[in-house]
């Protein structure tokens, strides 16, 4: 049985005052394309499918037309809602969609009671647990010493145990202590929401969101997948992928990626004032990707994000967003988040 591992679609965010929904609808319409092309059983979905927990309307129907592509090709999804999510708004018309198997976690209120499948080498049981927080759990078990995320997640998993003669797959959105994070989700102060990854033991496969680079934790078969596109410049370098599961019989699990390519890139340039605003410098380049830039200029440049954002030579053209004959000018769709070489990057 094959499924497709995604996370983190962080549907209706802006970079840098940029809205990312044009990108993310761009990328949505890629991984239905590589869906069509590597055929999957079904289609995990590790949280954070928002990117606030009162999304804009625009990414509400995204996510509603992403679903229904989905539907449409007879996929089985299973989605949690994650930390950036409301768990009651992703949980709405839950019933409703399971009729068309399409599962939503529903807001966290016990153990999750696995949905079953199955093929030729037996049942698959599939089980969605949402973004925990201790008080969530405190709330259910009130008798359960549970302090941290660590002592909340061991509670609900002591109450949830896989058949140990079935294949189990959970899809989970928490930080596993021993990952690494990125700018964009640092752990907390003292890693108070890290939580052993010895606790996922009992799954032959665990479907994670919440961390943005794509990396498994400790063993292969408990793993990231990572955003499908780069949402902070410390992700600049990354490569994104989409992950394709294969379970085949007990204990025989494959894990395969196959890369994404964005509409715009995310990329980092480097140099003083003059040579960023010379147009040869991005000659060969890609003129409508995001852009961090870092100065070199040992002196302040006045308005420096202003003249970065115009060509070289404005007198070319009386629009000063674009180049010689009309072309845009390198930096017009840029983000050109700015900072000098001696000075720390500014927060997000």
């Amino acid at each position: 049985m094959r499924f497709a591992h995604l996370s983190d679609l962080h549907l209706g965010k802006r970079v840098c005052e940029f809205s990312m929904l044009e990108d993310q609808k761009y990328i949505l319409e890629q991984i239905l394309a590589l869906l069509d092309a590597h055929p999957v059983d079904g289609v995990l979905l590790a949280g954070d499918l928002y990117d606030k927990p009162v999304p804009p309307a625009e990414a509400v129907r995204l996510l509603d037309w992403f679903l229904t592509q989905l539907a449409a090709r007879g996929l089985p999804v299973f989605a949690i809602s994650g930390n950036h999510d409301s768990a009651d708004r992703v949980a709405f018309g839950a019933a409703l969609l399971e009729t068309s198997r399409v599962y939503v976690s529903p807001v966290f209120s016990g153990a999750p009671q696995p949905i079953c499948l199955a093929d030729e080498h037996g049942p698959v049981d599939v089980y969605l647990l949402p973004f925990l927080k201790p008080a969530s759990v405190r709330h259910v078990w009130p008798e359960e010493p549970i302090e941290s995320y660590n002592d909340a997640l061991a509670c609900v998993l002591r109450h949830c145990t896989p058949d140990p003669g079935h294949r189990s797959l959970l899809v989970a959105h928490q930080f596993v202590a021993g990952a690494a994070a990125c700018e964009s989700e640092e752990p907390s102060v003292g890693g108070l929401d890290c939580v052993d990854a010895a606790l996922f033991d009992a799954f032959d496969y665990v479907a994670l969101g919440h961390l943005h680079s794509p990396q498994k934790v400790g063993r292969d078969t408990l793993r990231y997948c990572g955003t499908p596109l780069k949402y902070s410049f410390s992700e600049a370098h990354q490569h994104k992928s989409i992950t394709f599961v294969d379970l085949g019989e007990k204990g025989c699990v494959d894990i395969s990626t196959v890369p994404l390519t964005p509409l715009h890139d995310l990329r980092e340039v480097r140099g003083s004032y003059l040579e960023l605003t010379d147009r040869r410098t991005y000659e060969g380049t890609a003129t409508d990707d995001y852009l961090h830039i870092t100065l070199t200029d040992e002196q302040d440049v006045p308005d420096a994000l202003a003249g970065l954002r115009q060509p070289p030579h404005p007198r070319r053209s009386a629009d000063h967003r674009a180049g010689a004959g009309g072309e845009p000018h390198p930096l017009a769709a840029s983000c050109c988040l700015l900072r000098t070489a001696e000075q720390p990057a500014p927060d997000r």
